[in-house]
Protein backbone atom coordinates (compact mmCIF):
# COMPACT_ATOMS: atom_id res chain seq x y z
CA UNK A 1 0.00 0.00 0.00
CA UNK A 2 2.74 2.60 0.96
CA UNK A 3 4.63 1.81 -2.52
CA UNK A 4 1.70 2.27 -4.36
CA UNK A 5 0.29 5.28 -2.66
CA UNK A 6 3.76 6.95 -3.06
CA UNK A 7 3.77 6.12 -6.59
CA UNK A 8 0.31 8.14 -7.02
CA UNK A 9 1.74 11.16 -5.92
CA UNK A 10 2.81 13.72 -8.35
CA UNK A 11 4.31 17.47 -8.61
CA UNK A 12 2.01 20.17 -8.87
CA UNK A 13 0.48 20.91 -12.40
CA UNK A 14 2.10 24.08 -13.48
CA UNK A 15 -0.49 24.58 -16.45
CA UNK A 16 -3.19 24.89 -13.98
CA UNK A 17 -0.83 27.27 -11.31
CA UNK A 18 -0.35 29.56 -14.57
CA UNK A 19 -3.78 30.21 -15.41
CA UNK A 20 -4.60 30.61 -11.92
CA UNK A 21 -2.03 33.42 -11.70
CA UNK A 22 -3.63 34.96 -14.82
CA UNK A 23 -7.33 34.86 -13.57
CA UNK A 24 -6.18 36.19 -10.36
CA UNK A 25 -4.55 39.09 -12.65
CA UNK A 26 -8.41 39.53 -14.34
CA UNK A 27 -10.09 39.99 -11.33
CA UNK A 28 -11.53 43.10 -9.67
CA UNK A 29 -8.70 43.63 -7.35
CA UNK A 30 -5.12 45.17 -7.64
CA UNK A 31 -2.75 42.71 -8.51
CA UNK A 32 -0.93 41.14 -5.15
CA UNK A 33 -3.77 43.05 -3.24
CA UNK A 34 -4.89 39.30 -1.56
CA UNK A 35 -1.14 38.73 -0.61
CA UNK A 36 -0.36 35.02 0.65
CA UNK A 37 -3.94 33.81 -0.08
CA UNK A 38 -3.00 34.66 -4.31
CA UNK A 39 -0.12 32.39 -3.63
CA UNK A 40 -2.24 29.95 -1.63
CA UNK A 41 -4.90 29.60 -4.59
CA UNK A 42 -2.16 29.05 -6.88
CA UNK A 43 -0.57 26.02 -4.91
CA UNK A 44 -4.46 24.37 -4.28
CA UNK A 45 -4.80 24.62 -8.44
CA UNK A 46 -1.47 23.27 -8.96
CA UNK A 47 -2.72 20.21 -6.63
CA UNK A 48 -6.17 19.81 -8.53
CA UNK A 49 -4.48 20.17 -11.73
CA UNK A 50 -7.40 22.58 -12.23
CA UNK A 51 -8.41 26.19 -12.27
CA UNK A 52 -10.22 27.04 -10.18
CA UNK A 53 -9.63 24.18 -7.87
CA UNK A 54 -12.48 22.25 -6.15
CA UNK A 55 -13.73 24.31 -2.83
CA UNK A 56 -12.37 22.69 -0.01
CA UNK A 57 -15.39 21.31 1.21
CA UNK A 58 -16.39 19.55 3.21
CA UNK A 59 -13.49 19.11 5.74
CA UNK A 60 -12.53 16.27 8.05
CA UNK A 61 -10.45 16.34 10.98
CA UNK A 62 -8.69 12.94 11.66
CA UNK A 63 -7.35 13.20 15.55
CA UNK A 64 -4.70 10.00 15.83
CA UNK A 65 -4.12 8.96 18.82
CA UNK A 66 -1.39 7.48 20.65
CA UNK A 67 0.87 6.71 23.93
CA UNK A 68 4.77 6.96 24.64
CA UNK A 69 7.31 4.32 26.08
CA UNK A 70 9.40 7.70 26.30
CA UNK A 71 6.69 8.86 28.96
CA UNK A 72 8.75 7.22 31.78
CA UNK A 73 11.20 8.95 31.50
CA UNK A 74 9.31 12.03 32.88
CA UNK A 75 9.05 14.28 30.11
CA UNK A 76 5.45 15.37 30.89
CA UNK A 77 3.72 16.08 34.06
CA UNK A 78 0.50 14.42 33.06
CA UNK A 79 -0.42 10.91 33.89
CA UNK A 80 -0.43 8.84 30.48
CA UNK A 81 -4.21 7.62 30.73
CA UNK A 82 -5.57 11.33 29.84
CA UNK A 83 -4.55 10.03 26.42
CA UNK A 84 -7.53 7.61 26.81
CA UNK A 85 -9.78 9.98 29.01
CA UNK A 86 -9.48 12.93 26.24
CA UNK A 87 -10.67 10.17 23.99
CA UNK A 88 -13.96 9.94 25.84
CA UNK A 89 -13.82 13.70 25.93
CA UNK A 90 -13.69 14.55 22.09
CA UNK A 91 -16.05 11.22 21.27
CA UNK A 92 -18.52 13.37 23.97
CA UNK A 93 -18.04 16.58 21.93
CA UNK A 94 -16.34 18.14 24.64
CA UNK A 95 -12.74 19.12 23.61
CA UNK A 96 -11.83 22.44 22.06
CA UNK A 97 -11.49 20.79 18.69
CA UNK A 98 -15.47 19.51 19.13
CA UNK A 99 -15.78 23.22 19.75
CA UNK A 100 -14.04 24.76 16.63
CA UNK A 101 -15.38 21.98 14.48
CA UNK A 102 -18.71 22.90 15.30
CA UNK A 103 -18.08 26.29 13.92
CA UNK A 104 -16.40 25.16 10.96
CA UNK A 105 -19.06 22.49 9.89
CA UNK A 106 -16.25 19.48 10.30
CA UNK A 107 -16.77 16.03 11.16
CA UNK A 108 -14.37 14.58 13.31
CA UNK A 109 -12.85 11.36 13.12
CA UNK A 110 -10.96 9.83 16.33
CA UNK A 111 -8.05 7.17 15.17
CA UNK A 112 -7.21 5.20 18.41
CA UNK A 113 -3.92 3.83 16.52
CA UNK A 114 -1.97 2.98 19.70
CA UNK A 115 -3.43 4.09 23.26
CA UNK A 116 -1.92 2.29 26.34
CA UNK A 117 -5.15 2.58 28.75
CA UNK A 118 -8.26 1.78 28.29
CA UNK A 119 -11.01 4.00 27.00
CA UNK A 120 -13.67 4.75 29.60
CA UNK A 121 -16.10 1.99 28.27
CA UNK A 122 -14.33 -0.93 28.89
CA UNK A 123 -12.90 -3.53 26.43
CA UNK A 124 -13.97 -5.05 23.45
CA UNK A 125 -12.78 -7.59 20.68
CA UNK A 126 -9.53 -6.29 18.79
CA UNK A 127 -11.66 -5.71 15.09
CA UNK A 128 -9.44 -7.42 12.56
CA UNK A 129 -9.85 -4.33 9.99
CA UNK A 130 -6.61 -3.05 10.42
CA UNK A 131 -3.10 -4.41 9.57
CA UNK A 132 -1.06 -5.85 12.34
CA UNK A 133 2.70 -5.70 12.67
CA UNK A 134 2.50 -9.18 14.41
CA UNK A 135 5.39 -8.75 16.78
CA UNK A 136 3.67 -8.23 20.46
CA UNK A 137 -0.09 -8.88 20.63
CA UNK A 138 -1.95 -5.47 20.84
CA UNK A 139 -4.23 -7.01 23.37
CA UNK A 140 -8.40 -6.45 23.39
CA UNK A 141 -8.94 -2.83 21.79
CA UNK A 142 -11.33 -0.43 23.36
CA UNK A 143 -15.35 0.30 22.47
CA UNK A 144 -16.39 3.64 20.92
CA UNK A 145 -18.57 5.96 22.66
CA UNK A 146 -20.46 7.34 19.57
CA UNK A 147 -23.57 5.37 18.77
CA UNK A 148 -22.36 3.49 16.64
CA UNK A 149 -19.32 2.28 18.01
CA UNK A 150 -15.32 1.27 17.08
CA UNK A 151 -15.27 0.57 13.34
CA UNK A 152 -11.84 -0.54 12.29
CA UNK A 153 -10.06 1.11 9.26
CA UNK A 154 -11.81 0.47 6.55
CA UNK A 155 -14.37 -1.76 7.13
CA UNK A 156 -17.49 0.57 6.70
CA UNK A 157 -17.87 3.65 4.71
CA UNK A 158 -17.03 6.49 6.21
CA UNK A 159 -19.95 8.95 6.97
CA UNK A 160 -18.91 13.05 7.54
CA UNK A 161 -21.53 14.01 10.10
CA UNK A 162 -20.16 16.81 11.63
CA UNK A 163 -22.56 16.45 14.88
CA UNK A 164 -21.20 12.97 15.85
CA UNK A 165 -17.72 12.48 16.08
CA UNK A 166 -16.39 9.30 15.22
CA UNK A 167 -14.34 6.21 16.65
CA UNK A 168 -12.04 3.81 14.75
CA UNK A 169 -10.40 1.77 16.59
CA UNK A 170 -7.05 0.35 14.47
CA UNK A 171 -4.31 0.16 17.14
CA UNK A 172 -1.12 -1.48 16.30
CA UNK A 173 0.30 -1.74 19.76
CA UNK A 174 -0.28 -0.22 23.45
CA UNK A 175 1.86 2.50 22.69
CA UNK A 176 5.57 2.40 21.94
CA UNK A 177 8.68 1.54 23.53
CA UNK A 178 10.74 3.18 25.35
CA UNK A 179 13.33 4.73 22.45
CA UNK A 180 15.90 5.70 25.28
CA UNK A 181 15.95 1.92 25.62
CA UNK A 182 15.60 0.46 22.21
CA UNK A 183 13.66 1.31 19.25
CA UNK A 184 10.12 2.95 19.45
CA UNK A 185 8.65 0.51 17.27
CA UNK A 186 9.53 -2.22 14.75
CA UNK A 187 9.66 -1.07 11.12
CA UNK A 188 6.63 -3.90 10.63
CA UNK A 189 4.76 -1.50 13.33
CA UNK A 190 5.52 1.86 12.28
CA UNK A 191 4.45 0.84 8.56
CA UNK A 192 1.39 -0.44 9.74
CA UNK A 193 0.42 2.70 11.47
CA UNK A 194 1.56 4.69 7.79
CA UNK A 195 -0.69 1.96 6.18
CA UNK A 196 -4.08 3.05 8.79
CA UNK A 197 -3.02 6.54 8.57
CA UNK A 198 -2.94 6.14 4.25
CA UNK A 199 -6.54 4.20 4.96
CA UNK A 200 -8.30 6.82 7.07
CA UNK A 201 -7.44 9.75 4.26
CA UNK A 202 -8.82 7.34 1.33
CA UNK A 203 -12.00 6.67 3.80
CA UNK A 204 -12.65 10.14 4.52
CA UNK A 205 -12.13 11.23 0.84
CA UNK A 206 -14.55 8.31 -0.70
CA UNK A 207 -17.12 9.69 1.76
CA UNK A 208 -16.82 13.15 0.42
CA UNK A 209 -13.96 15.21 2.05
CA UNK A 210 -12.36 17.84 -0.16
CA UNK A 211 -9.88 18.82 2.88
CA UNK A 212 -8.31 16.06 5.46
CA UNK A 213 -7.04 18.40 8.66
CA UNK A 214 -4.59 16.91 10.86
CA UNK A 215 -5.19 16.24 15.24
CA UNK A 216 -3.27 14.16 17.58
CA UNK A 217 -4.11 13.27 21.29
CA UNK A 218 -0.94 11.62 22.88
CA UNK A 219 0.31 12.51 26.52
CA UNK A 220 4.25 12.93 25.77
CA UNK A 221 4.12 13.46 21.86
CA UNK A 222 6.26 16.00 21.43
CA UNK A 223 9.27 14.25 22.70
CA UNK A 224 8.80 12.15 19.96
CA UNK A 225 8.30 14.81 17.42
CA UNK A 226 11.33 16.95 18.49
CA UNK A 227 13.41 13.34 17.81
CA UNK A 228 11.71 13.60 14.39
CA UNK A 229 12.34 17.22 13.81
CA UNK A 230 15.84 16.50 14.46
CA UNK A 231 16.47 14.20 12.49
CA UNK A 232 15.07 14.65 9.60
CA UNK A 233 15.95 18.69 9.61
CA UNK A 234 19.87 17.83 11.08
CA UNK A 235 18.79 20.86 13.89
CA UNK A 236 20.28 20.44 17.36
CA UNK A 237 17.67 19.07 20.09
CA UNK A 238 17.32 22.18 21.92
CA UNK A 239 16.54 23.91 18.68
CA UNK A 240 13.55 21.28 18.18
CA UNK A 241 12.56 20.53 21.67
CA UNK A 242 9.85 22.49 23.43
CA UNK A 243 7.90 22.86 26.74
CA UNK A 244 4.84 20.67 25.30
CA UNK A 245 1.61 20.80 27.96
CA UNK A 246 4.01 22.95 30.06
CA UNK A 247 7.39 21.84 32.46
CA UNK A 248 9.08 23.65 34.35
CA UNK A 249 12.80 24.65 33.62
CA UNK A 250 14.99 21.57 34.81
CA UNK A 251 11.84 19.61 33.21
CA UNK A 252 12.66 20.98 29.79
CA UNK A 253 16.61 20.71 30.30
CA UNK A 254 15.62 17.23 31.00
CA UNK A 255 13.95 16.57 28.19
CA UNK A 256 16.22 18.26 25.52
CA UNK A 257 18.92 15.20 26.79
CA UNK A 258 16.36 12.66 26.58
CA UNK A 259 15.89 13.57 22.67
CA UNK A 260 19.67 14.06 22.46
CA UNK A 261 20.48 10.82 23.83
CA UNK A 262 17.89 8.86 21.82
CA UNK A 263 19.58 10.28 18.64
CA UNK A 264 22.97 8.97 19.69
CA UNK A 265 21.71 5.78 20.54
CA UNK A 266 19.72 5.12 16.63
CA UNK A 267 21.45 7.72 14.45
CA UNK A 268 18.30 7.90 12.43
CA UNK A 269 18.46 8.15 8.53
CA UNK A 270 16.54 10.83 6.99
CA UNK A 271 17.09 8.65 3.75
CA UNK A 272 14.86 6.33 5.52
CA UNK A 273 11.91 7.77 6.80
CA UNK A 274 10.50 4.08 8.24
CA UNK A 275 13.18 3.78 10.06
CA UNK A 276 13.29 7.39 11.29
CA UNK A 277 9.49 6.80 12.09
CA UNK A 278 10.54 3.19 13.91
CA UNK A 279 13.31 4.86 16.42
CA UNK A 280 11.79 7.67 17.99
CA UNK A 281 8.34 8.42 16.44
CA UNK A 282 4.86 7.60 17.98
CA UNK A 283 1.60 5.76 15.85
CA UNK A 284 0.22 9.04 16.00
CA UNK A 285 3.02 10.51 14.01
CA UNK A 286 3.50 7.53 11.56
CA UNK A 287 0.15 7.52 10.81
CA UNK A 288 -0.63 11.14 10.18
CA UNK A 289 2.54 11.08 7.63
CA UNK A 290 0.22 8.15 5.71
CA UNK A 291 -2.47 10.30 6.23
CA UNK A 292 -0.49 13.42 4.17
CA UNK A 293 0.59 10.56 2.16
CA UNK A 294 -2.97 9.54 1.62
CA UNK A 295 -4.22 12.99 0.78
CA UNK A 296 -1.29 13.90 -1.87
CA UNK A 297 -1.83 10.90 -3.47
CA UNK A 298 -5.28 11.80 -3.94
CA UNK A 299 -4.67 15.12 -5.14
CA UNK A 300 -6.38 16.57 -2.18
CA UNK A 301 -5.16 19.30 0.18
CA UNK A 302 -4.37 18.80 3.98
CA UNK A 303 -4.12 21.43 6.33
CA UNK A 304 -1.40 20.62 8.64
CA UNK A 305 -2.06 21.99 12.60
CA UNK A 306 0.72 21.63 15.00
CA UNK A 307 4.38 20.05 15.98
CA UNK A 308 2.80 16.65 16.03
CA UNK A 309 1.47 17.39 12.58
CA UNK A 310 4.69 19.26 11.17
CA UNK A 311 7.16 16.73 12.58
CA UNK A 312 4.74 13.87 10.65
CA UNK A 313 5.25 16.03 7.34
CA UNK A 314 8.59 15.62 7.57
CA UNK A 315 8.36 12.03 7.21
CA UNK A 316 6.08 12.15 4.95
CA UNK A 317 8.15 14.73 2.49
CA UNK A 318 10.87 12.14 3.28
CA UNK A 319 8.89 9.59 2.00
CA UNK A 320 7.78 11.38 -1.36
CA UNK A 321 9.01 15.26 -1.74
CA UNK A 322 6.16 16.05 -4.07
CA UNK A 323 3.68 15.48 -1.26
CA UNK A 324 5.05 18.87 -0.26
CA UNK A 325 2.46 20.69 -2.69
CA UNK A 326 -0.50 19.08 -1.00
CA UNK A 327 0.23 20.42 2.45
CA UNK A 328 -1.06 23.96 3.20
CA UNK A 329 0.51 25.06 7.27
CA UNK A 330 -2.26 26.23 9.20
CA UNK A 331 -0.75 28.15 11.87
CA UNK A 332 2.70 28.23 13.67
CA UNK A 333 2.67 26.47 16.65
CA UNK A 334 4.57 28.23 20.15
CA UNK A 335 6.66 24.92 20.07
CA UNK A 336 10.02 26.14 18.68
CA UNK A 337 10.61 22.42 16.48
CA UNK A 338 7.13 23.66 14.85
CA UNK A 339 9.33 26.40 13.22
CA UNK A 340 12.00 24.56 12.13
CA UNK A 341 10.16 21.71 10.58
CA UNK A 342 8.14 24.48 8.45
CA UNK A 343 11.37 26.30 7.52
CA UNK A 344 12.78 22.98 6.14
CA UNK A 345 9.77 22.14 4.33
CA UNK A 346 9.33 25.75 2.85
CA UNK A 347 5.78 26.46 4.02
CA UNK A 348 4.72 29.18 5.73
CA UNK A 349 1.83 29.23 8.26
CA UNK A 350 -1.54 31.04 7.91
CA UNK A 351 -2.02 32.01 11.48
CA UNK A 352 0.21 32.84 14.38
CA UNK A 353 -1.71 33.08 17.56
CA UNK A 354 0.67 31.58 19.71
CA UNK A 355 -1.15 28.09 19.94
CA UNK A 356 0.31 24.67 21.13
CA UNK A 357 -2.60 22.18 22.06
CA UNK A 358 -3.05 20.20 18.99
CA UNK A 359 -6.01 18.10 18.39
CA UNK A 360 -6.52 20.43 15.36
CA UNK A 361 -7.35 23.20 16.51
CA UNK A 362 -4.93 25.43 14.81
CA UNK A 363 -6.03 23.94 11.45
CA UNK A 364 -9.56 24.48 12.55
CA UNK A 365 -9.04 28.43 12.80
CA UNK A 366 -7.00 28.40 9.46
CA UNK A 367 -9.45 26.70 7.69
CA UNK A 368 -11.70 29.63 6.51
CA UNK A 369 -8.72 31.32 5.00
CA UNK A 370 -7.98 28.16 2.95
CA UNK A 371 -11.85 28.62 1.86
CA UNK A 372 -11.51 31.91 0.81
CA UNK A 373 -8.67 32.04 -0.82
CA UNK A 374 -10.10 29.45 -3.28
CA UNK A 375 -13.82 31.01 -3.24
CA UNK A 376 -11.99 34.14 -4.89
CA UNK A 377 -11.42 32.49 -7.79
CA UNK A 378 -14.90 30.80 -8.23
CA UNK A 379 -16.81 33.77 -7.01
CA UNK A 380 -14.75 37.07 -7.84
CA UNK A 381 -16.13 39.28 -11.34
CA UNK A 382 -12.98 39.79 -13.80
CA UNK A 383 -12.69 43.65 -14.88
CA UNK A 384 -14.63 42.46 -18.41
CA UNK A 385 -17.45 40.99 -17.05
CA UNK A 386 -18.23 43.79 -14.17
CA UNK A 387 -17.74 46.45 -16.86
CA UNK A 388 -14.51 47.88 -14.10
CA UNK A 389 -12.17 49.64 -16.01
CA UNK A 390 -8.76 48.40 -15.47
CA UNK A 391 -5.50 50.94 -14.30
Amino acid sequence: MLETTIAAIRPADEAAMADARELHGRLTKPAGSLGALEELSVRLAGLAGACPPPLPEPAAVAIFAGDHGVHAQGVSPWPQEVTGQMIGNFLAGGAVVNAFARQAGASVTVVDVGVATPLPTGPVDDPAGADRAGSEPAGPDRAGLNPAGPEPAGSEPAVLDPAVPRLVVASVRRGTRDFTVTAALTRDEALAAVQTGIRIADELIDAGAGILLTGDMGIGNTTPAAALIAAFTGADPLDATGRGTGIDDPTYAHKVAVVRSALARHSPDPADPLGVLAAVGGLEHAALAGLILGAAARRTPVLLDGVIAVSAALAAAAFAPAAVGAMVAGHRSAEPGATVALRHLGLDPLIDLGLRLGEGTGALLALPVVTGAVRVLHEVATFDSAGVAEK
